[in-house]
């Protein structure tokens, strides 16, 4: 039986490390990517049957990768971001689902 295949894209290595853990205990495939660029690399690759993925990243932002996927895949994306409600409406426009606040502390 193929298992589900998540690509997680954040720059932070301690995201990333407790997502792929988590996804990885509940039997999901998991990619993951530090930047935007490689995102879409993987993306392409990989085909990944959902995306979660952050918002700030370097090289290609997440609503530039949302754009980018949107023109040659329908895979459903999770948006993790920290920006405040205002912004969260930019995201929306590219195809990117609901917007759950990211829930990890950086201090």
């Amino acid at each position: 039986m193929k298992k589900t295949k998540i690509l997680i894209v954040d720059d932070e290595p301690r995201i990333l490390r407790a997502l792929r853990a988590g996804l990885l205990a509940h039997g999901y495939d998991v990619v993951s990517a530090a930047d935007g660029e490689e995102a879409l690399d993987k993306a392409a690759a990989e085909l990944p049957d959902a995306v979660i993925l952050d918002i700030n990243l370097p090289r290609l932002s997440g609503l530039d990768v949302c754009k980018n996927l949107r023109e040659w895949s329908s895979v459903p994306i999770i948006v993790l971001s920290v920006r405040d409600a205002e912004r969260e409406s930019d995201c929306a426009r590219p195809g990117c689902g609901r917007l759950p606040h990211q829930a990890f502390w950086h201090g």
